[in-house]
């Protein structure tokens, strides 16, 4: 068992941070002007000059979540254990770009939803869901937000844990930071502080490996 990514999106849509942790495929950064800034420097545009040879500068981090073709979750280790990128070109042609990923895991949550209201008749809400490749968990918050997390399909129910993400450092490092701009449309919400308690609590969870 073990848990490979979190995104949080706010009530606007948009996704205003990520993080990750097991990985087998780079992450291809989001295109210019796809997500908001400060959502995860592993996502975000890359700027290439033109002088430079091709190399693995231009990827700060091997990792990629979904398959475009599959939507299949594919769990890697550490960056530091992260083998040199192969030559080829082929897996990074294959690889969906970050923005593209986030829409992705977005519509799945309101297809969902939109599938439980129509099949039981009331406004409810679901709270994860399986395939054999991985389990999406969704804590949703009254103001709006949505934390999701992609663990090993194996893995019982993470609602409890993105509940205490957001009660304890959403809270602490970004509701009450005066310097993170909530609901402003231009700008996620990730800051050194609350990535690195969201770090410390989810690697000292039993289900992490």
């Amino acid at each position: 068992m073990t848990i490979y990514s979190l995104y949080i999106f706010d009530r606007h849509c948009a996704c205003v941070y990520y993080q990750d942790w097991h990985r087998t495929k780079y992450l291809k950064p989001a295109v210019e002007g796809g997500i908001l800034n400060a959502v995860s420097r592993a996502v975000a545009p890359q700027t290439v000059d033109n002088t430079s040879t091709p190399s693995n500068s231009a990827f700060s981090s091997p990792r990629n979540t979904l398959s475009s073709s599959t939507g299949f979750v594919v769990a890697v280790g550490q960056d530091a254990a992260v083998p040199s990128q192969p030559s080829s070109d082929a897996p990074k042609s294959n690889a969906l770009p970050f923005d593209e990923e986030a829409k992705l895991v977005y519509g799945v949550i309101l297809s969902l939803r939109h599938m439980v209201k129509k099949l039981t008749g009331r406004d409810e809400q679901f709270t994860s869901y399986r395939t054999s490749a991985y389990r999406l968990h969704l804590y949703e918050t009254i103001s709006g937000y949505k934390f999701v997390c992609l663990s090993d399909p194996s893995t019982e129910g993470l609602r409890f844990v993105l509940r205490q993400i957001y009660s304890g450092p959403f809270v602490d490092f970004v509701v009450r930071n005066p310097l993170v701009p909530m609901d402003s449309r231009e700008q996620g919400i990730d800051n050194d502080y609350f990535r690195a308690s969201v770090d410390r609590l989810i690697r000292g969870l039993s289900v992490f490996a």
